[in-house]
């Protein structure tokens, strides 16, 4: 099973851009030391002291540079607020860089800010992101075309360069609220859950839905699952509850606050997140504890929710030492890998 660390490149209060860039880029590169397969990195837009991961394929071909084996994966790259061409030439890029290196998430996201930013109404996100998926698709495995949409315009084009994988980088798109799931899975592609701001319960209902959907299209096989879920390993019982709680507490409350003011559906989810307890976000949005009880927690996840690919948040909220991050890091290789493997 590929396991992998997502990361938003975390900004903590305080912290220079250029001390967050080196910290993120020294866990990535011991990513492949301690054996991992994929780091997942982010796309977070104009959110001071959280994340400078504004830039994911410039950072993803840094990594590819300064690693041999690492899979570099997209988490996600949101569409809607991107031309397609220019997306596509991107991707195929860092595709090559890396030789084939590239696996490439998809997502609307539900943060107000990053649309607001651009100029982009979040009402357009859903046609927007299907429009460009069809250019991007064209682009990477045509040598030249056209296309006439409702918000893009192409005329006989031929866009360089090509992917180094064929078709092209392989595709996992992101659900965030319950619509959602059952679209992808007719649409026949890998689907990323995130254990977040969606509680472990709720994923169990989602991805259901997902997988009767893929069925009933009739996609052959079984659908690939990847879930995101916030993890933190100590030694020490307490220790792996206590140090997250500040971090992860602030993660939620700022979330929250930005999906409870924006105008998306998820308001909802913001104003739940507001109110939520650390109590229940140990036993609803995280895994924390000893080597042993991750584990165990991690193979009970697999049976109810059928994930092929996982990966960990170690820094949830971006406020966590980048010492204890490592730390963390080193003690799920060397103790809970082995088992999920």
């Amino acid at each position: 099973m590929d396991v992998g660390i997502f990361t938003e490149f975390a900004q903590a209060a305080g912290m220079s851009h250029t001390v967050a860039f080196d910290e993120a880029m020294a866990e990535m590169v011991a990513a492949e030391q301690l054996g991992y397969d994929t780091v997942w990195l982010g796309e977070i837009h104009f959110q001071n002291e959280r994340s400078v991961l504004a830039s994911p394929y410039v950072i993803g071909a840094a990594i590819a540079a300064r690693t041999t084996r690492l899979r570099i994966g997209m988490a996600v790259s949101i569409l809607p607020i991107q031309h397609p061409l220019h997306l596509a030439e991107d991707a195929a890029t860092l595709d090559q860089l890396s030789h084939g290196r590239l696996d490439l998430g998809i997502g609307r996201s539900g943060v107000p800010e990053h649309y607001r930013g651009f100029g982009i109404p979040y009402a357009e996100s859903r046609d927007r992101f299907f429009e460009i998926l069809k250019i991007m698709r064209r682009a990477w495995t045509e040598d030249r075309f056209s296309y006439e949409g409702k918000y893009f315009q192409i005329r006989d084009i031929c866009v360089m360069p090509k992917p180094y994988q064929k078709p092209h980088p392989p595709l996992r798109v992101a659900a965030t609220i319950d619509e959602t799931y059952p679209a992808v899975g007719r649409m026949g592609l890998p689907i990323f859950l995130a254990v977040r701001t969606t509680s472990i319960a709720h994923l169990e209902r989602n991805v259901l839905s997902y997988r009767e959907a893929w069925k009933a299209a009739g996609h052959p096989g079984e659908p690939d699952v990847s879930l995101i879920v916030p993890v933190y390993v100590s030694e020490d019982r307490r220790a792996a509850r206590d140090e997250p709680e500040a971090s992860m507490m602030h993660f939620i409350h700022n979330i929250g606050d930005m999906l409870a003011q924006g105008s998306t559906n998820r308001a909802a989810d913001g104003r739940r997140l507001l109110s939520i307890t650390y109590e229940e976000v140990l036993k609803e949005l995280s895994i924390y504890g000893t080597p042993e009880e991750v584990a165990d927690r991690l193979l009970q996840l697999k049976e109810t929710l059928g994930y092929t690919q996982l990966s960990l948040w170690m820094n949830s909220g971006g406020q966590m030492p980048h010492e204890k991050v490592v730390r963390s890091m080193r003690l799920f290789a060397e103790r809970v890998l082995p088992r999920l493997r």
